[in-house]
């Protein structure tokens, strides 16, 4: 997948200085990036479903 991204010159000289300490392009470093927080993603939510199912398996328990 391709996308195209605009960033503002204050949004693209730090991605610009990152990627160069990184010695990556700064494609792969905003690849990494978005990997990172879908991953992320996915782990909060499994942490809220875990409190939730957690919070009122006593319910879950009763009869119906």
């Amino acid at each position: 997948m391709s996308i195209k991204l605009t960033l503002t010159p204050e949004q693209e000289k730090p991605l610009q200085a990152a990627a160069k300490r990184l010695n990556v392009p700064p494609a792969a470093l905003v690849s990494a990036a978005v990997r990172d927080r879908l991953a992320q993603a996915s782990t909060d939510f499994k942490r809220v479903a875990d409190r939730i199912v957690d919070k009122n398996r006593e319910l879950y328990r009763r009869p119906a």
